[in-house]
């Protein structure tokens, strides 16, 4: 064991400085970073400063622009139209870091309290309702990818330790996981580049949506199923058929995880980990791969699985948040926001999963999956319209989807915190009974 711990994290410390070192190189010629300074409105030019350089440059605003919308001395990303047919025209722009009312604060505080209590509870890092919610509230997707990513592994380490100490966390195979991770991790953050470089912000926060509508709604459906069958059960998971069939591939080097009570070859995990990772790296979401991926593919149970993703997730956002930060897209105000929430929200939500049975934590996982699908699907049609994919939508239609995105968005985070609490209690009440019960039939005995 410890021999294999040694190699992993040798590798993961190598990938790290490999990685990094390519990291610095130049960054994409057609995604800038920096202010605007001045407006010729009559002109229809801007004057932009660079970040990193005081020189200024003037840019043309094409056809589709409104001079309002240009911000004077707010960090922007600007991407340039290639197809302009002349050079330094703006094909789009996207203020970095908004601005953050009181009102926002408190928002981004309880969104990281219930993002930490289903982090806790299912070990998905609670990112699928971060991410979201992060965009609802105005910050571009490649922000919110890259601040919910930083603010996940100090969080992970708290619920991992928690769960560690009930006996639920398989260290192996979170830092087996973790290896591969790292690679898709790399691999998604690039994904995440070129989209920005080729459609800029709006590509983005296409791009983000649809990977979350597709997975949400495919695993969501999954899980469900899954929930359902072990309810009418009894609640007592039982390894599927795919596990099973997948045990017996003896590829060498084939690896036991005592913890989950699991032997199975190396190149079974593979797959599994680069995909979280990808995930994690283009959307901050690695969980709902990983927790079904272990579950379904590997065979440890919902309670294991869930914890084990908790290491992973660490590993993955420490890497992640340095890559993240060389590439200035991470904003420390989000990040410590719903951080100061989730710190909290892991140790309640990993305390839940002492009292409640597997079949619970999938009705959970499931619920909100779905309902955070709806809320994202809504904001697609704009931004198929933002990217010229298809015709601007009336104004009426883009009020009515976002109230729909938003009013989605609520129900998703009412749902998580109030399921996992009513659980929670349900749970601690029926312990404690069978406790009282246990003493009495003991004195009697």
């Amino acid at each position: 064991m410890k021999r294999t711990v040694t190699l992993i994290f040798t590798l993961m410390l190598s990938l790290l400085m490999a990685a990094s070192a390519m990291a610095g190189g130049p960054p994409p010629k057609d995604l800038l970073k920096g202010y605007f300074t001045e407006v010729n409105e009559a002109a229809r030019t801007v004057q932009f400063e660079k970040e990193g350089s005081e020189t200024l440059t003037t840019f043309h605003l094409n056809q589709e622009m409104a001079v309002e919308d240009i911000k004077l001395n707010k960090k922007v990303m600007v991407t340039l139209d290639k197809h302009a047919g002349r050079p330094n025209v703006i094909g789009d722009v996207s203020i970095m870091f908004m601005d953050l009312p009181l009102s926002k604060i408190g928002y981004l505080i309880i969104i990281g309290l219930i993002g930490g209590l289903l982090s806790g509870f299912i070990g998905s890092g609670g990112a699928f309702v971060m991410t979201p919610a992060m965009m609802t509230l105005g910050a571009p997707g490649a922000i919110a990818v890259a601040s919910n990513m930083c603010h996940k592994f100090p969080k992970a380490m708290v619920g991992a330790f928690k769960r560690y100490k009930y006996g639920q966390v398989d260290i192996k195979l979170g830092l087996v996981m973790a290896v591969t991770a790292i690679i898709g991790v790399e691999v998604g953050i690039q994904m995440q580049k070129y989209i920005l470089n080729t459609w800029g912000n709006a590509g983005s926060n296409l791009y983000v949506s649809l990977v979350f509508v597709c997975v949400l709604v495919v695993v969501g459906l999954i899980v469900a199923r899954d929930a359902y069958k072990l309810s009418k059960g009894g609640g007592e998971a039982k390894t599927g058929k795919l596990a099973l069939a997948l045990m017996k591939i003896n590829i060498p080097p084939m690896m036991e995880f005592k913890v989950a009570k699991v032997r199975i070859s190396f190149w079974i995990t593979v797959p599994i980990g680069v995909l979280t990772g990808m995930l994690a790296a283009t959307i901050a979401v690695g969980g709902f791969i990983g927790v079904p991926g272990m579950i379904y593919v590997i065979g440890a149970s919902a309670m294991v699985a869930s914890a084990t993703e908790l290491v992973v997730a660490f590993i993955m956002g420490c890497y992640g948040s340095v890559q993240w930060a060389i590439s200035g897209l991470v904003d420390i105000r989000m990040t410590l926001l719903i951080l100061s929430g989730s710190l909290i929200g892991v140790q309640l939500g990993a305390l839940g999963t002492t009292y409640v049975k597997d079949h619970i934590i999938k009705i959970v996982m499931a619920s909100v999956m779905l309902i955070v699908a709806v809320s994202r699907g809504a904001k697609v049609p704009g931004y198929l319209a933002d990217v010229g994919l298809m015709n601007p939508l009336e104004p009426q239609v883009t009020a009515m989807l976002n109230s729909v995105s938003f009013w989605a968005l609520i129900v998703a985070l009412a749902s998580a915190g109030g399921l996992i609490t009513f659980f929670m209690i349900k749970g601690m009440i029926q312990a404690r009974r069978e406790e009282k019960q246990s003493v009495l039939e003991t004195a009697h005995g």
